[in-house]
């Protein structure tokens, strides 16, 4: 039968390439992840921050000069549970069911990608007292364009943010845009991952590597005019660098009394599947979950975009 061949290792396995290559924000961060067993939902740990130095003038004849290395830390609770949980019936997956990844597990997956990705764009939040943009000027489709970089550059720059590994992350609104601008055209393609190639806007853009998310677009982020009417469809846009901001991710522990279930790990990862029986309805029930936790690191090395970009101008 053809439910013989699924099982829950195979599904986590499955599952876990499809989470990996679907993230876009997640793979934009700063990671923390141990393969370490985590006790319970709301369990909060303290991460390192990257290390900070000092260049130093260097005297031959004094010598070196040793630096501690400067790393402090930072508490994250992990109180992100991502669930999708579905039922299959011995009739599905019979006669229905032809490629189980592709009817399944990858919209399954794809799922939890976007709610990482969107739980880790909330964290704009924390930087919008430090934006760039429609407030700024008069004319929002003055920064429709993807010079709006540089803005965003500027304020990067003056507070020393590292010129590596910054990014900058738009809709699909602004993407649109952006992407009709002499700038794009005949770029090369970037990217490590299936979803940072196609996330990727095609080239760097003074300075950062660019990206579009459809998950940019999100009911509690609103901006106004300078007049002071509410854009309720606004894109917010956000520019930073990889420090800016956190995701970390622990494994689940295995349920008690489960003997079908199966954690799987890979560069920062983890996924567990639990798969159950039904017999009432005489059907597999088939459960994904991962825990993490986001937080911004540090606000000054993040920039908000307000672009005013919510339809081509006429």
């Amino acid at each position: 039968m053809a439910n013989t061949f699924i099982t829950p290792t195979m599904i986590a396995r499955q599952a876990l390439a499809n989470l990996y290559e679907t993230t876009v924000m997640s793979q934009l961060v700063y990671r923390d992840y141990e393969e370490e067993f985590v006790s319970r939902i709301g369990d909060t740990i303290t991460i390192r921050k990257p290390a900070k130095f000092d260049a130093k003038d260097f005297n031959r004849a004094t010598g070196i000069e040793i630096q501690n290395a400067t790393e402090g830390s930072i508490p994250i609770t992990l109180d992100r549970f991502a669930d999708v949980s579905f039922a299959v019936t011995s009739e599905e997956l019979t006669l229905d069911i032809i490629d189980f990844n592709a009817q399944l597990l990858a919209p399954a997956t794809e799922a939890i990608a976007q709610k990482i990705d969107r739980d880790i764009l909330s964290l704009r939040a924390d930087v919008m007292a430090q934006k760039v943009g429609l407030n700024a000027d008069p004319d929002p489709f003055k920064y429709a364009n993807p010079r709006v970089a540089i803005a965003a550059r500027r304020v990067l720059n003056q507070r020393n943010v590292p010129s590596t590994d910054r990014y900058i992350v738009v809709g699909p609104e602004q993407e649109a845009l952006w992407l009709a601008d002499p700038l794009f055209h005949q770029a090369d393609t970037r990217g490590d991952t299936e979803g940072l190639r196609e996330a990727n806007l095609g080239r760097r853009v003074f300075g950062f590597d660019s990206y579009q998310t459809q998950n940019i677009r999100e009911p509690e982020f609103k901006a106004t005019d300078p007049a002071g009417t509410t854009l309720p469809d606004h894109e917010i846009g956000v520019a930073f660098h990889r420090t800016a901001f956190a995701l970390v991710t622990r494994p689940l522990v295995l349920p008690q009394g489960a003997a079908n279930a199966h954690v799987e790990s890979y560069k920062g990862f983890g996924l567990r599947v639990v798969m159950d029986y039904d017999i009432s309805k005489k059907q597999d029930i088939i459960s994904i979950d991962t825990l993490y936790g986001v937080k911004t690191l540090d606000p000054e090395r993040a920039v908000v975009i307000t672009t005013g970009a919510t339809k081509t101008k006429a």
